[in-house]
């Protein structure tokens, strides 16, 4: 697949204009995954909004994102760092071609205190 074509269809995933982005880094500031991601959330805004996709993919932060947006509740022209970190990480998935969960795994996490409702969020996330 194109890098052109990857980063149209991680915006489209993404649902959010990265153009609207003022660069203020208030995402980045409410983040609590901050001190150990490589790339911060208003960085991935940037890199998307320059085509610069190469850094994204390889990004540790893909899997460091708690995906909790605090950076979307933050941010004041309503873009969604949290959003864009998710579209990256679902075709770094796509491309690995494998699943980060897969069902007979989950048995094996699964205890009184976990929702159902988490369970359900994390296969549908990660079996894609």
């Amino acid at each position: 697949m194109e890098k052109s074509e990857q980063i149209k269809l991680i915006k489209e995933r993404s649902g959010t204009d990265a153009k609207k982005c003022m660069k203020c880094g208030k995402c980045s500031g409410r983040c609590p995954a901050y001190a150990d991601m490589d790339i911060k959330p208003h960085q991935f805004v940037s890199y998307i909004e320059k085509g610069e996709i190469d850094k994204l993919l390889n990004s540790k932060s893909l899997f460091t994102c708690l995906t909790c947006f605090a950076c979307v509740e933050r941010c004041p022209r309503g873009v969604a760092p949290a959003a864009i970190i998710e579209a990256v990480r679902q075709e770094v998935i796509r491309m690995q071609g494998e699943n980060r969960v897969k069902a007979e795994e989950i048995p094996e996490i699964v205890d009184d205190k976990i929702p159902q409702q988490l369970l359900v969020s994390m296969f549908r996330k990660y079996n894609k």
